[in-house]
């Protein structure tokens, strides 16, 4: 199966599914976080799959691949915001441990998918690329 869309990326939609987990966790963050943490973590989680989107929809493999990367940078802010929360006590581990768990899943998604695109740069090519 060709991939015709971002969409049909598993890692962009587990990537969707992180922003809905930050939100959701993000909603009783302290007030005065308004501003500072809960929009720089909501902020990062919504990077991930915006750049695989965008990665994709660029003319070559090259620069998906970059676009990945930089999903990948995403992922570190999210799971670095996320531990400063716990920190701070804004997030127990209950609520941390299935967040982080899918960040770690979208992290060797996005690291399998830049290997498959590095060794076979035609198996998942943007659309651009397709013949």
């Amino acid at each position: 199966m060709s991939v015709q869309s971002y969409k049909d990326l598993i890692v962009w939609q587990k990537a969707m599914d992180l922003v809905a987990m930050i939100y959701q966790v993000t909603r009783a963050f302290p007030k005065e976080e308004l501003y500072g943490l809960t929009n720089q973590l909501r902020r990062a989680a919504v990077s991930i799959p915006s750049n695989i989107a965008e990665g994709h929809a660029r003319s070559s493999t090259q620069e998906f691949h970059r676009f990945l990367s930089i999903a990948r940078g995403s992922l570190a802010e999210v799971e670095t915001q996320l531990l400063i929360a716990q920190r701070l006590g804004y997030l127990s581990a209950n609520q941390l441990s299935p967040i982080l768990s899918l960040q770690v899943e979208i992290n060797k998604m996005t690291n399998s998918l830049m290997s498959k695109l590095a060794t076979n740069p035609s198996s998942l090519a943007p659309k651009a690329e397709l013949s």
